[in-house]
């Protein structure tokens, strides 16, 4: 069945983010991967069509392991979007990345298990390059956005993406840091991986929220709770929101891209 209501724009919420858009159209769409996290609701902003989809749902219902990824990104796909942002709480795993800070990372490491992480298992085999898994174009838009607005970013990161939904013990978040990567999230593996396979530009804003498992050599930090991150998501929920409202604008119809080509060259017939 062909959809009526259509989207240039996708945004994923994250923790504690639900109210981007006033709605003006929710719908309800079934996919061939079975629900999505929700009903997605569209928007207008400055002329361009925004889908927004809270990917844990409305009422962060849906762990991170059980996030329905396939549906959620081909209902995006069906919609007709070609731009996703997904924003996130995250912890940091380096010292110089602070609690309030914005990442717009350029780099992700997998460390999930047992997750549906691909729309090709066959017949025809496929091989998509994730060398460099995030939007050039649409991270070069965030980061001018964040610039304008004053708000503290790393214009890149790498985050490691672990299964959930526990918190990591201290030795793995000792490892993580000593590997040099930044940022530590639940969800960003396998959404960035399935816009690519599909040829949807992909950006993530992780907004920091805590320091995982603590930082080495400092005792007054503590390991990260459920309320630690709520609390810092809710205090930066605008931030996030002027972010997306001056980004989004930005986005260009023509997309150049690698995003708009993964698929050239990456099935084997």
């Amino acid at each position: 069945m062909k959809l009526k209501a259509k989207a240039d724009v996708g945004v994923f919420g994250g923790s504690g983010f639900y109210s981007f858009l006033k709605a003006r159209e929710e719908i309800e769409i079934d996919t061939p991967y079975g629900k999505p996290s929700d009903r997605i609701i569209i928007g207008d902003l400055s002329g361009i069509k925004v889908a927004f989809l809270p990917r844990h749902g409305a009422r962060h219902s849906i762990p991170p392991h059980k996030i329905n990824y396939r549906a959620n990104i081909f209902a995006m796909k069906e919609l007709g979007v070609k731009q996703l942002f997904s924003p996130c709480a995250a912890g940091s795993l380096q010292p110089h990345v602070a609690p309030g800070d914005f990442v717009i990372c350029d780099q992700f490491v997998d460390r999930t298990n047992s997750r549906n992480d691909t729309f090709y298992d066959g017949p025809h085999t496929t091989h998509i390059s994730t060398a460099d898994p995030y939007c050039p174009d649409l991270r070069n838009i965030v980061i001018k956005a964040a610039g304008d607005l004053g708000i503290k970013y790393h214009q890149k990161g790498t985050v490691v993406v672990i299964q959930g939904p526990r918190f990591s013990t201290r030795a793995e978040s000792r490892w993580y840091s000593s590997l040099g990567w930044e940022v530590i999230n639940m969800t960003q593996y396998p959404e960035v991986t399935l816009a690519r396979e599909f040829e949807i530009c992909f950006v993530n804003i992780s907004l920091i929220t805590d320091y995982d498992a603590g930082l080495e050599g400092d005792s007054s930090i503590k390991p990260v709770t459920t309320g630690d991150v709520v609390k810092i998501f809710k205090k930066n929920n605008e931030k996030i929101r002027e972010l997306l409202f001056k980004a989004i604008p930005e986005v260009a119809s023509k997309r150049k891209c690698i995003c708009n080509s993964a698929l050239k060259g990456a099935v084997i017939s």
